[in-house]
């Protein structure tokens, strides 16, 4: 590596801490702007659109360069991956209804007309779309519709055929039945734990204790989700009927 490839490596830009590795820090560091992943370096884009490859709007983790780039080497997957800055229009991050192996509580993208929110596009080759979809359990891979859905790249080309993962145990709502936003994880968590006395019994009273009991127990994680819904703290994302049946 020479001294011009030090400057895009993950470490050097700030972003090599997985939330896999780091829960409270879920859904991780993104990047400033658009870049092409490499390994374990962010390279410079020399172009925003990529054919042949498919589209998926990262509504969590997935554009956090770390946690890309740990689910592509799990699967022996090495082909770079584009990472595009995109202008969303109609839908909203929400919080996933189910609780992850990785000792956190994801996000899941909900349907919100009018709502704004700058998120990136990961551009797939049909090895790491398959890989993505291998590494998400817990959701399916829709096709958002379009004009209710716009994503709009930097240069301002409205993209069609974009996908995303939506979470097919619902989302949480924020008490009044319209789903919660997804925020600070470590808030998030103390909120939901403040909300519910078994939801404490089961994975203790603080943001770390929850995260510790979560990471070291896959079975515990499948009975804190089912708790979600036994206390009626589930909604519909309103993305369900874009599921393929």
């Amino acid at each position: 590596m020479d001294a011009r490839d030090e400057h895009h490596t993950l470490e050097a830009l700030g972003l090599a801490d997985a939330p896999r590795d780091h829960p409270l820090r879920y859904p991780g560091v993104r990047p400033s702007g658009s870049g092409l992943l490499d390994g374990d370096r962010l390279l410079p884009l020399d172009r925003l659109t990529h054919p042949g490859r498919t589209p998926v709007v990262a509504v969590g983790s997935n554009a956090s360069p770390a946690q890309l780039r740990h689910k592509m080497a799990e699967s022996g997957v090495s082909s770079p991956v584009p990472m595009v800055r995109a202008r969303v229009t109609g839908i909203d991050v929400g919080v996933s209804a189910h609780i992850s192996r990785h000792g956190y509580v994801s996000a899941s993208p909900v349907g919100s007309p009018g709502t704004v929110r700058q998120l990136f596009v990961i551009w797939l080759d049909p090895e790491q779309l398959a890989t993505m979809d291998a590494t998400e359990p817990n959701y399916d891979r829709v096709l958002l519709p379009a004009p209710q859905v716009r994503v709009e790249q930097e240069n301002g080309e409205a993209l069609l055929g974009c996908f995303a993962y939506v979470n097919h145990h619902g989302v949480l709502h924020d008490g009044s039945g319209a789903p919660r936003r997804h925020r600070d994880q470590r808030a998030l968590i103390a909120e939901l734990l403040a909300e519910s006395a078994a939801l404490r019994g089961l994975f203790g009273g603080t943001p770390e204790e929850f995260c510790r009991r979560a990471r070291s127990d896959a079975g515990l994680c499948e009975r804190g989700t089912r708790l979600f819904a036994q206390e009626n703290r589930v909604t519909v994302s309103g993305l369900e009927h874009l599921r393929v049946r």
